[in-house]
């Protein structure tokens, strides 16, 4: 079974930044595009970053375009995001996923991490 472990998260002032870092095991990491997806109270779970196995493709949700970069790492295993000037609206619980880029534009993550928490103050 793919075993996807999030860390980083926690509680910032609004403008700091934040670094999640996801740790595969499991699957054979460079055969999987990752990616970041992230669920607000009250709201569906939306994608938030995505990279492929190669990290010479990535996506961005416009919201967070310019603020957030999502790197990896294949030796280690470990997919990253760094969220900086963090707005309040970036609060919600991160979640880390392994899938497939399908075709040129989307993308399917069949597996999934715990979640972190992350909470913006004002």
């Amino acid at each position: 079974q793919v075993q996807l472990v999030e860390s980083g998260g926690g509680l910032v002032q609004a403008g700091g930044s934040l670094r999640l870092s996801c740790a595969a095991s499991r699957l054979t990491f460079s055969n999987f595009a990752m990616g970041w997806l992230r669920q607000a109270p009250g709201k569906e779970r939306d994608r938030v970053a995505a990279i492929s196995w190669s990290g010479d493709t990535t996506y961005f949700t416009d919201s967070v375009k310019g603020r957030f970069t999502i790197s990896r790492d294949n030796a280690k295993n470990t997919v990253y995001l760094q969220m900086n000037s963090l707005k309040l609206e970036d609060t919600a619980v991160y979640y880390c996923a392994a899938g497939y880029r399908v075709g040129s534009s989307s993308w399917s993550f069949p597996y999934w991490g715990q979640g972190t928490q992350v909470t913006v103050s004002s």
